[in-house]
């Protein structure tokens, strides 16, 4: 059984930061991140899964499960075109994600998804989230997701910023404009934290950071720590404050994560667990 703090925690806010790595986290000036590492759990060495693209792992995020399992091998992939089937179909056709399973453990949920990278919405079983919206650039992005906070409170809210990815590809991972990508993109996320605390979320949601990859030079999708590792960041009602999480945490563990937050059980196929360790005693 779920403790009560979970029991009564209904809504959890992720924020995917496209290309942000560990190493550019050591670097920046980014006190929200700062701020919610010491009043959560966290890892800087959780790890996402190969191919170290885009698509791959934020599937894989959602999806609780591998490569092997939902069939996103590459950016290329669409519903319609891949190279491995997954091994199970929902009623969409395409493999479960967190999405689609809180809709169907609980249908008046309230779900939406806010992507700057606009490849993201096609990981999503159609005409699951209340609101699918894609801008180009985090700051609107961020912008968005203020607007929306000020109107609603939902229960599941997925926000996407492209722009530290931008910054590796365009000028290199590590470089003193990625960091200052990653800065401004704390700066957003301080945004975001101050729309929760003035719409009431801040004390009942649960928000997670985490990224789809690192990168090396101006590219990811290689075989290198760098590209893999990646941060996981986790606060709120239930968890521990100022935890360092010692036991492995993969990329389709958050899936789970979140189905634990939110009192839902996650897809038989999925291969991910929830990070207990996160997790008050």
């Amino acid at each position: 059984m779920l403790p009560l703090c979970l029991l009564l925690l209904q809504q959890v806010v992720v924020i995917g930061v496209d290309g942000m790595s560990p190493a550019g986290i050591a670097k920046a000036k980014a006190p929200n991140l700062a701020g919610l590492r010491a009043r959560g759990a966290s890892t800087m060495h959780a790890r996402g899964v190969m191919p170290t693209s885009s698509s791959p792992n934020w599937a894989s995020m959602i999806m609780g499960a591998g490569p092997e399992q939902h069939g996103v091998t590459s950016n290329d992939w669409e519903p319609d075109r891949f190279d491995i089937a997954p091994t199970f179909r929902g009623p969409a056709g395409m493999f479960p994600t967190v999405f689609g399973e809180l809709r169907s453990q609980r249908p008046k949920s309230v779900i939406a998804v806010l992507h700057d990278w606009n490849g993201f919405a096609r990981l999503i079983e159609p005409g699951i989230p209340n609101v699918v919206e894609h801008v180009k650039g985090s700051p609107e992005t961020a912008g968005l997701a203020v607007a929306y906070l000020q109107r609603h409170r939902p229960d599941l809210l997925f926000i996407h910023f492209d722009d530290v990815d931008h910054a590796g590809h365009e000028i290199g991972h590590g470089t003193p404009q990625y960091i200052a990508a990653i800065e401004e993109v704390d700066r957003l996320i301080g945004l975001v934290l101050e729309a929760l605390k003035a719409n009431g979320m801040l004390a009942t949601a649960a928000v997670l950071v985490t990224a789809d990859h690192g990168g090396v030079g101006k590219k990811h999708g290689g075989a290198t720590m760098a590209e893999i590792e990646i941060p996981w960041i986790l606060a709120g009602p239930g968890v521990a404050k100022g935890r360092k999480i010692r036991s492995a945490v993969n990329t389709f563990d958050t899936a789970p994560t979140i189905a634990h937050m939110l009192g839902i059980k996650p897809h038989s196929a999925w291969i991910g667990k929830a990070v207990l360790e996160a997790f008050a005693k």
